[in-house]
Order: structure tokens, then C-alpha cells, then sequence
């Protein structure tokens, strides 16, 4: 029996997703594409130097935003003002990922209890790893923070140290790398983006699955056109509202 693997169709150079195109059905059977050789493309070159350019170009363009969310952070919760999530990156080497904090100091604790006394809610983050009605979230500053994307903002930094890219696989932590299954490779031959294919349509809508499919197309398909393609419908999310959702 032949075996089918889902990924998104594309049209004029773009990713589709739920929200604007269909998923098509290809063979891969035959396909015989060697992860550890993906990141080597022709193309990282360039694409480090459009990282570098374009992160340091951000940093000073948002550096009043960014002290300014600092100021409403501190103001909320006092310090700290940043949270730093340990995530896998390029070769499985593992990472601080910076956000701005937008949950409770004990939000692990807080998230354990949830768990433990609703089955429901268990269900839900066991599914996807998040929660659409997060008990953690850091009161209106947290949830406008979060339904913005401007928490992520700080990872300008890790973009700019060169533990992520500006496009690439969404930055997961440790568990969720076992959930590539067979394409765990594909993950850890490029590094994580600060924005990608899933943060750009059907964020909240899509399922695990597809996220990984997308990741994995994504990678299996390397272009710089397509990461300043990806860029611009950042951009143009963030101004229609269409960015933020369930993280």
C-alpha cells in the first residue's frame, strides 16, 4: 500500500493554508530528500544576512514599543519583565527563547493545578499544548500583549545572536520534537522563526498535524522569495488583527 502525506498546496509562490486553499495529497514514497543537507542551501547565506539586517533594522525602529511594554509589565507584575522558555533549535541544540512575560510568576503551578482538577482542560492542552482560556495569562496586559504577537518581539534578540531566523519552523520545546515523528530531522536541520507559514493563516484553527506538515513543506522547500513573501503577510496580519490567537 502506498503511503500519502498531507501538505499545503501552493499558488503563485505563497502557503496555503485552511483559511485560503485546499490540501492536496502527494507520494512520498520516493521522495529522497537528506534533512541534514536543507539547511546548507545555497540560499542561508543570504538569508543569515537578511536576519542580521532586518532584526537590528526592527530593533531600533520598535525600541520605544519595547520599552514601553517593559514599563506595562513592570507596572502589572513587577519584575521580571522577560520570560525565558527553553526551546530546540538548529542540530537540537537547545535555546532560551525571549518574550516579553505575559503570565503569572507561578504559571507552572498554577497550569499543574488547572490540569489535575479539569479532565477537560487536560484534554485540550494535551491536543495542542496550549489552552484558549489560559488560566495563567497576566490579567489585560497579558492578553493584549499576546493577542497582538507583541510579546515575541524580544526574539529580535535570538534572531540577532543567531539562535533563530526571522522565517522558519515555529520554536518548540523538547516534547513537542517527538511530534515531527519521522520528520524530527527536517526540524532540527534549520533554525526556528520568529514568524513562519503557521503564524501566517489559521493560527488558532489549525491542528497539530497540519503545523507540522506545514513546518516540514516549508522546510523541504527553501527559497528567499518565500520567507519575504511570509514576511510581508506578517506585516499585513499584524495591521489586520489577523496575527494574534491561541499560543
Amino acid at each position: 500500500m502506498e503511503k500519502y502525506r498531507i501538505v499545503p498546496e501552493v499558488s503563485n509562490g505563497s502557503i496555503s493554508t485552511e483559511r485560503d486553499a485546499t490540501l492536496s495529497s502527494v507520494k512520498t514514497d520516493d521522495r529522497n530528500i537528506c534533512a541534514d543537507k536543507i539547511a546548507s542551501n545555497v540560499h542561508a547565506p543570504l538569508k543569515r544576512t537578511i536576519d542580521i539586517c532586518l532584526a537590528l533594522a526592527m530593533i531600533v525602529v520598535f525600541a520605544p514599543l519595547m520599552i514601553l511594554i517593559a514599563l506595562m509589565v513592570w507596572r502589572e507584575d513587577g519584575a521580571p519583565i522577560l520570560y525565558r522558555h527553553r526551546r530546540i533549535g538548529k542540530d537540537g541544540k537547545p535555546f532560551h527563547c525571549l518574550k516579553y512575560r505575559t503570565m503569572v510568576r507561578n504559571s507552572d503551578e498554577v497550569l499543574k493545578h488547572a490540569l489535575a482538577h479539569d479532565p477537560t482542560l487536560l484534554l485540550e492542552w494535551e491536543r495542542n499544548f496550549k489552552l484558549e482560556k489560559d488560566p495563567r495569562i497576566l490579567g489585560e496586559v497579558g492578553h493584549l500583549l499576546r493577542r497582538a504577537s507583541l510579546d515575541e518581539l524580544p526574539q529580535l534578540f535570538n534572531v540577532l545572536w543567531g539562535d533563530m531566523s526571522l522565517v522558519g519552523p515555529r520554536p518548540v520545546i523538547e516534547n513537542e520534537v517527538e511530534r515531527y515523528g519521522r520528520y524530527r530531522n527536517h526540524y532540527t536541520s534549520v533554525k526556528p522563526g520568529l514568524t513562519g507559514p503557521w503564524q501566517v493563516g489559521g493560527r488558532s484553527e489549525t491542528t497539530y498535524e497540519e503545523r507540522v506538515n506545514l513546518d516540514v513543506w516549508y522546510i523541504e522547500h527553501p527559497s528567499v522569495w518565500r520567507d519575504l513573501s511570509i514576511l510581508w503577510r506578517t506585516v499585513v496580519a499584524f495591521i489586520t488583527g489577523q496575527l494574534g490567537g491561541a499560543k
